[in-house]
C-alpha cells in the first residue's frame, strides 16, 4: 500500500459508526459492524475510510465530546476491535482515517475536572478560563456554534470557561505548551496502532485570541455557516477562531506524521467566506496539512454558477494546496434532498452529482448512504437525539435526518442494521434503496457510483489533472480536466430539460477541432468526452 501522495486523488468514504452496522443488538452501530461491512466499502472502489469518533464519551454530542482520547467507548467496542478493523481494512487495500477532536473535550474529561478544581494546579491553564466583567457578565461577545454565548460560568473555579460548541464541550487552551504536547502524543498513539491519517475536526478552532477581543458584526449572507435561525452567523469570527498561532501547531503535527510513511492530515475548515483563504494557508507547502475538507458545497443552490464560483474561489486561494470535496456529511441535509426540485427523481440528481464530484480537482469524500440515494429522513421531535436540532426546533431540525441507519436488506427487520431497536428510526422509504435491492441491478445508483469511481481511477486527469471551466449555455457546467497523458471534457446539464451546445463554440474555446458536431445534453444528463491529447487546452477566463 506504499504510495506517496496517495491522498491527492483519493476517494474517501465517511462512516458514521453509530449508524453503519450494529453487531450486538443494542441498536447502535459499532466497530465490529464496520469490520463486517469493509468488503462492501472496498467494492465501491474507494481508497480510504474516514471513521467519525468512537472514543470514550458521555455522548452529549454523539462522540464529539471526548472524555478519553486513547480508548474506545464501550458502546462501539474495544481497542482490540479497532486493531482488528485496521488489519482487515489493510488486507482489503483500504486505508483508515480517524477523527481527532482536538479543539475541545467533554466536561467529563479528567483534564477538565482537574482544571476546574483550582487556578494553580497542573491543569489550571489547559482550558480557556476568564474572569467575569465587573457586572458579572461574560468576558466578551463570542457566541457558540450551537447557540447562545460561548461562555459558561463555573461556580467551583468562579470563572467563565469558553465553549465553541455545547456548554459540556469546554475548549482546550492551545496557548498552553502542555496541551499541544499531549495532543501530539495522542496522535502518535493512534499512528502507532496503524491508522493512515486523521480528519482534524474543527481545526481552525484550536486557538483563540489571547486578548479576548470582541468579534465585530458579520456582513449578512456570507458563508455556509450563516444560518438565520442561529445568532452565530451574526458575527465575523475574527478572534474566536482561525488565529495565526495555529500555523505553528499544524506544522508540529505534520512533522510528527512525516515520521510515518504515507500518513495524511486532513483538516476540517468551516470558516464562512474565509474558507478558501484558510484552506490555502493551512495546506501551503509541504510542512502543513496535506489537504482540507470544507463545507462549501453543502449549500442548497444547484446551478453551474454556484459550482463554478465555489471551485474558482479555491483554485485562486489554494493554488499550492489541496482540497477534499464533499457534497454531504453527517452534519448537513443529504444532497439528494437539498438539490432535487419538486417532482424530480432524487436518484437522477444523485447520479448527476457523483459524476460532477468526480470531475472536480482534489480528493473527494462520500458519506455513507449517498451511494444508495438516501434522502433526508423526516423525524418527529420526539425522535431527535441531536442537541443542535433540539435547541433550534422547529426552524432548524438538526442533523439526525442525515444520520439514520444504513439500509442493508429491504425485507429484513430494521433493514439489516440491527437485531434490536435502532437508536434512530429507519424510514420505510429507505428500504426500497437497500443494498441488496441495488446489488443485482446494473442500472441502480449503487452501480452508477461504482462505475463512476472506476472511471476516475482509469483517468488520472480526473484525480490530479488541472481544471478549467468553459463558457456554456446557462444550465450547463463544462469542465476541462487535463494531465500530461490526456484531456477530458466533462459536461453536466443541471436542469430537467434538454440543452443544446454549439460544437463550433466548444471548439473555439478549446482551441482545437471538436468533430464539427453540436452537443445536446438530455435533462440531468452528463457527458465525458476524451479530447486530442496532443492539442493543449487554452486558458479560459474564469
Amino acid at each position: 500500500m506504499s504510495m506517496p501522495e496517495w491522498w491527492r486523488g483519493a476517494v474517501i468514504y465517511e462512516v458514521y459508526p453509530r449508524s453503519f452496522q450494529d453487531s450486538d443488538g443494542d441498536g447502535v452501530g459499532d466497530l465490529k459492524g464496520i469490520t463486517r461491512r469493509l468488503p462492501y466499502i472496498a467494492a465501491l472502489g474507494v481508497d480510504a475510510v474516514w471513521i467519525a469518533p468512537f472514543f470514550t464519551s458521555p455522548m452529549a454530542d454523539m462522540g464529539y465530546d471526548v472524555s478519553d482520547f486513547r480508548d474506545v467507548d464501550p458502546l462501539f467496542g474495544t481497542l482490540a476491535d479497532f486493531d482488528e478493523l485496521i488489519a482487515q481494512a489493510h488486507a482489503l487495500g483500504l486505508r483508515i482515517i480517524i477523527d481527532q477532536v482536538y479543539s475541545h473535550t467533554s466536561d467529563q474529561h479528567a483534564w477538565f475536572k482537574a482544571s476546574r478544581a483550582s487556578k494553580d494546579n497542573d491543569y489550571a491553564d489547559w482550558y480557556v478560563w476568564a474572569d467575569a466583567k465587573p457586572d458579572g457578565t461574560a468576558p466578551n461577545n463570542w457566541l457558540s456554534v450551537f447557540g447562545g454565548p460561548a461562555w459558561e460560568w463555573d461556580g467551583v473555579r468562579m470563572q467563565y470557561y469558553m465553549h465553541s460548541f455545547l456548554a459540556s464541550q469546554p475548549d482546550l487552551n492551545f496557548h498552553s505548551a502542555a496541551v499541544q504536547q499531549e495532543l501530539l502524543d495522542t496522535a502518535r498513539f493512534w499512528l502507532d496502532r496503524g491508522v493512515d491519517g486523521f480528519r482534524l475536526d474543527a481545526c481552525n478552532h484550536y486557538f483563540h485570541d489571547a486578548k479576548l477581543r470582541d468579534n465585530p458584526p458579520a456582513v449578512r449572507g456570507g458563508g455556509f455557516d450563516v444560518q438565520d435561525t442561529n445568532p452565530y452567523g451574526f458575527q465575523e469570527h475574527r478572534y474566536d477562531k482561525t488565529q495565526p498561532e495555529n500555523i505553528a501547531f499544524l506544522e508540529r503535527l505534520r512533522a510528527g506524521l512525516d515520521e510515518y510513511p504515507d500518513r495524511v492530515a486532513m483538516g476540517e475548515v468551516g470558516d464562512g467566506v474565509r474558507s478558501p483563504q484558510t484552506v490555502g494557508l493551512y495546506t501551503m507547502g509541504k510542512d502543513r496539512l496535506h489537504l482540507c475538507y470544507t463545507f462549501d458545497l453543502f449549500g442548497t443552490e444547484f446551478t453551474p454558477v454556484y459550482f463554478r464560483k465555489v471551485v474558482d474561489s479555491f483554485e485562486r486561494a489554494a493554488k499550492q494546496g489541496w482540497v477534499c470535496w464533499a457534497l454531504s456529511n453527517h452534519d448537513v441535509v443529504r444532497h439528494a434532498t437539498r438539490w432535487t426540485p419538486p417532482g424530480e427523481d432524487p436518484r437522477q440528481i444523485a447520479k448527476l452529482a457523483i459524476g460532477l464530484l468526480v470531475a472536480l480537482r482534489g480528493a473527494i469524500c462520500l458519506y455513507q448512504g449517498e451511494e444508495l440515494g438516501l434522502t433526508e429522513a423526516e423525524l418527529r421531535f420526539e425522535d431527535l437525539r441531536d442537541p443542535y436540532g433540539i435547541r433550534f426546533w422547529p426552524s432548524f431540525k438538526g442533523r439526525d435526518g442525515c444520520r439514520t441507519p444504513m439500509v442493508w436488506e429491504a425485507e429484513v427487520a430494521q433493514a439489516g442494521f440491527t437485531s434490536g431497536t435502532p437508536w434512530l428510526p429507519i424510514p420505510e422509504v429507505h428500504r426500497e434503496a437497500a443494498v441488496d435491492v441495488q446489488e443485482g441491478d446494473p442500472d441502480s445508483l449503487l452501480g452508477a457510483y461504482r462505475r463512476t469511481l472506476r472511471l476516475r481511477k482509469a483517468h488520472p486527469a480526473l484525480s490530479v489533472g488541472s481544471i478549467q471551466f468553459l463558457e456554456a449555455p446557462v444550465d450547463l457546467l463544462a469542465v476541462v480536466r487535463e494531465s500530461a497523458e490526456e484531456t477530458l471534457l466533462c459536461v453536466f446539464n443541471l436542469s430537467p430539460e434538454p440543452v443544446p451546445w454549439s460544437g463550433a463554440d466548444v471548439a473555439g474555446q478549446l482551441g482545437q477541432a471538436f468533430a464539427g458536431e453540436d452537443l445536446v445534453l438530455l435533462g440531468w444528463g452528463q457527458l465525458l468526452i476524451p479530447l486530442d491529447g496532443v492539442s493543449r487546452v487554452q486558458a479560459v477566463d474564469a
